[in-house]
């Protein structure tokens, strides 16, 4: 079995940090060699959530009064009332960049950084006052039109090689204003509103920008998903599968790329599972499993947004209850997941993975020590995760509705 499996971390193709090496598995088989079960399991865990871990820092820059920080609060899930929600207001509430974190995974931070547009801005000495190194890229926002200030730190940003976005932000507020007038059409006003400001850009001095227009408010509504994934593939790696776990669940389409992020991970479960197996000890194998199993499956739960915390908000912001929307979670993990609840269902619940994996797995129960094999631990994993994000869909378009 353990040559089979070496075979398949030399087989593991681009998407690096879903593999296991050889080396790591060794270093890992070395430690917990010498730890009791308790032990083993957390050290194995903490393996696992290195890459949950990895620093991601976005910069959110703007004119005064452009909505950065309602921005940042929805990019967060939080509304602007929200406890350790950033300041809002039309007069500029930021002197010195202020970091907001994430309030899930605290090593993804959103800086709200002071205004530009004052007479005395000069890109330059503003990027060095706010530690422009720091950021992996920057979000540059517009209420109106974009001015001289915006092509000024592009310029500057570009010289640092860093990526940027544009964002025309309180697009509610603009269609608001249109939809009085008569003969209102909304995909032109947007199309006007877009032709604006790329006119605007070029006529500044910016090559070929591409707008994103956005509405803080309606985060769900527009161009978020277009610059989600825009940020996603330019992204490295590392840091692309970090803010696929950060950014908030406001369209299928984000709910389906996170599916796809998180199944390239289950070959990282099922291959440890595997090398954890070839160790000579009673019973660590199978505990493991399904320690390893009820760990991811909760992890899939509060990137879906299905933890009890989240529920809560989305019920406060949609005004459902929040029986209302479990009852739209079709999946039986939307309870507590333990070990026993996870074996039970192992058991007794051939719906929930294909029948010959339950029958594969119900042979290994018995035996304590002979753990879950690769596929059946890849199997039930993934069945999980799909009835999860078919849970996080149900409960998106029930608390639109």
């Amino acid at each position: 079995m353990f040559l089979h499996f070496t075979h398949l971390f030399k087989m593991s193709t681009s998407e690096d940090y879903s593999v296991i090496t050889q080396e790591e598995l060794e270093e890992l088989k070395e430690c917990i060699s010498t730890q009791d079960l308790s032990s083993a399991v957390d050290t194995i865990k903490h393996f696992l959530d290195q890459q949950d871990r990895v620093e991601l820092n976005i910069a959110v820059t703007g004119e005064s009064g452009s909505g950065k920080s309602t921005f940042i609060n929805a990019f967060r899930g939080l509304g602007d009332d929200d406890e350790d929600s950033a300041e809002t207001g039309e007069v500029e509430t930021t002197k010195e960049p202020k970091a907001y974190k994430h309030p899930k995974y605290k090593n993804m931070k959103l800086w709200d950084l002071p205004g530009i547009g004052t007479l005395n801005f000069k890109a330059h000495e503003y990027l060095k006052r706010v530690q422009f190194e720091r950021y992996d890229f920057f979000i540059i926002i517009a209420s109106d039109r974009f001015r001289e200030c915006h092509a000024d730190l592009v310029k500057e940003i570009k010289r640092m090689k860093k990526n940027f976005y544009f964002i025309r932000s309180k697009i509610d507020s603009s269609i608001d204003a249109e939809r009085r007038k008569k003969n209102f059409d909304e995909k032109k006003t947007l199309d006007n509103i877009r032709e604006d400001c790329v006119n605007g850009l070029r006529g500044i001095g910016v090559e070929d920008p591409d707008v994103f227009l956005i509405s803080g408010r309606y985060l769900n509504n527009y161009d978020f998903n277009s610059l989600h994934e825009r940020m996603e593939t330019e992204l490295p790696q590392h840091k692309r599968h970090v803010l696929m776990l950060t950014v908030p669940n406001i369209t299928t389409e984000i709910i389906e790329r996170k599916k796809k992020a998180l199944e390239k991970n289950i070959l990282r479960v099922a291959l440890l599972s595997a090398g954890v197996a070839v160790l000579p000890f009673h019973d660590l194998s199978f505990f493991v499993d399904i320690a390893l199993i009820v760990y991811e499956i909760q992890k899939y739960k509060t990137v879906f947004g299905l933890d009890d915390e989240s529920l809560q908000r989305i019920s406060e912001r949609s005004g459902k209850s929040i029986k209302f929307l479990k009852s739209e979670m079709k999946s039986v993990v939307c309870e507590e997941i333990t070990a026993g609840s996870i074996i039970l269902l192992l058991r007794q619940s051939s719906l929930k993975v294909t029948e010959s994996t339950v029958r594969r797995v119900l042979n290994c129960i018995p035996i304590i020590g002979s753990g879950i094999s690769f596929v059946s631990v890849s199997n039930t994993l993934k069945t999980f995760l799909n009835e999860i994000a078919e849970d996080a869909k149900n409960v998106l378009l029930a608390s639109l509705k």
